[in-house]
């Protein structure tokens, strides 16, 4: 029988820790930071360990790691999300290959800290590996990796059917396309850890505590006001919940579903020594991962967005979602056909409008933010903590000057040009690689005119 929610799989392997306080009343502090996931957590550690006599509280809804931070595919990868083009046309090429430089090194600076921070997430640097499973795919891997070799520090290599094959077999391969930065993690397991240690540093992590409002100065939340000079909204993928913020970012449903362990039979047959995380070049693409224990973990787009920007509560996900990557998984595996699926979940990542995350602070209102990190969020994290704590503390850092500092993107469409939108796009998404799987090299024009009004 499949589990279904209880938020994800990766909470029920390790099981949620006892619940924190809620806020206790009006509440007085250096820093409030709202949301208890990784951007949270992760500008709490450096805020803490640049300044320690700093007074922090962090706010959560429910309990820390509950959203994103404790549903996803465990990709801790260099991805500069929304493209390095995009900071070429605004900043120049040399501050897109720093904005990269910087994504590169964060995969490092997570593993650096996990380790001098005794957290065992399960943490495997294999890379990133994209496969190509028909001809357009296979083209569009081509043109991809040669276009990323012309830039430094992306270090992407191209391997045929035949070398692909020699490190992972999959069914229907062409051939794929590999990078070094990138390594496989257990979510729960890094976000749990780093909760415990910003509270040893002397954070203070308030749960079942819902902000409701962020003002200068102050978060209003049911259990009373947090004043504080500065304030850090790290909500992702719930940021629509807030007052004012329904249509900042998009949430964004993505699912899961894990297997159970796979026998060493198995292992031996398909190869993944490595651990690579593993993604494909369709449009509506797959992710994965083969976790510590021998499962495969592997996640796709279900629903993709529910009415009015909803949120779900627990995890739970469609039947024929749950049905759809199971027969996926299965495609690209055939060898795992009779495993079972143990468990299915959902979560929600946020979406900018122009599909690019951010970092902004003020210092005259004192109000901050990170996010909107469409799915690449587990690095990316790194990266904006450090650079807020950066900002907070007025520190002319590097960081402070990335070209992703200050961005802005306009608001969402009011509803129902959102829901139509949204649903027609991965509705064009879906006609394209359906399209482009009965053959042919040429990228679908579906796609090409979906980008288009995706502003991709």
């Amino acid at each position: 029988m499949t589990r279904n929610g209880e938020v994800s799989f990766w909470w029920r392997q390790v099981g949620v820790a006892p619940a924190r306080a809620p806020l206790p009343g009006d509440l007085d502090v250096d820093v409030c930071i709202v949301g208890a996931g990784y951007t949270g957590l992760w500008t709490a550690y450096y805020l803490k360990t640049l300044q320690p006599d700093l007074r922090i509280a962090v706010v959560e809804q429910r309990f820390a790691g509950f959203g994103a931070s404790g549903r996803n595919g465990g990709w801790l990868v260099n991805s500069v999300t929304g493209g390095r083009g995009q900071y070429v046309k605004t900043h120049g090429r040399d501050a897109a290959i720093a904005q990269q430089v910087a994504m590169n090194d964060t995969v490092d600076e997570v593993i650096r800290v996990a380790d001098a921070e005794g957290i065992d997430a399960d943490i495997r640097k294999g890379g990133e590996l994209v496969v190509a499973r028909n001809a357009a795919q296979w083209a569009r891997t081509r043109a991809d990796a040669r276009a990323e070799q012309t830039w430094p520090h992306t270090d992407v290599e191209l391997w045929d059917a035949a070398g692909l094959g020699e490190r992972l077999q999959i069914a229907g391969a062409l051939g794929g396309a590999w990078h070094p930065h990138g390594a496989r993690i257990h979510p729960a397991k890094l976000v749990r850890g780093l909760a415990e240690t910003v509270e040893g540093l002397g954070v203070t992590i308030y749960e079942d505590t819902r902000v409701d409002a962020i003002e200068p100065g102050r978060a209003v939340t049911d259990r009373g006001t947090v004043r504080a000079d500065a304030v850090i909204r790290a909500t992702e993928g719930f940021t629509a919940d807030l007052a004012g913020e329904h249509r900042t970012w998009l949430p964004m449903n993505s699912s899961m579903i894990v297997t159970d362990p796979l026998p060493a039979s198995f292992w031996q047959a398909v190869g993944w020594a490595d651990a690579a995380t593993l993604g494909d070049a369709a449009h509506v693409y797959m992710y994965a991962q083969r976790t510590a224990d021998d499962r495969i973990a592997f996640g796709g787009r279900g629903v993709p967005y529910r009415y009015g920007s909803r949120v779900d509560t627990d995890g739970r996900t469609q039947q024929r979602t749950i049905a759809s990557l199971t027969a996926l998984l299965r495609d690209f595996f055939p060898a795992a056909a009779d495993v079972p699926i143990a468990h299915a979940w959902s979560g929600v990542l946020g979406v900018p409008r122009d599909w690019s995350p951010s970092v902004r602070f003020d210092p005259a209102s004192g109000l901050g933010s990170a996010g909107g990190y469409v799915g690449t969020g587990v690095a990316t994290t790194n990266l904006a903590g450090r650079t807020l704590a950066d900002l907070v503390l007025r520190r002319d850092t590097d960081l402070v000057r990335l070209p992703w500092v200050g961005h802005r993107a306009r608001r969402w469409e009011v509803e129902p040009l959102r829901w139509l939108a949204t649903h027609g796009l991965y509705t064009a998404y879906g006609i394209a690689d359906r399209i482009e799987a009965r053959g042919g090299e040429r990228t679908s024009w579906i796609a090409h005119a979906a980008n288009v009004v995706a502003g991709r």
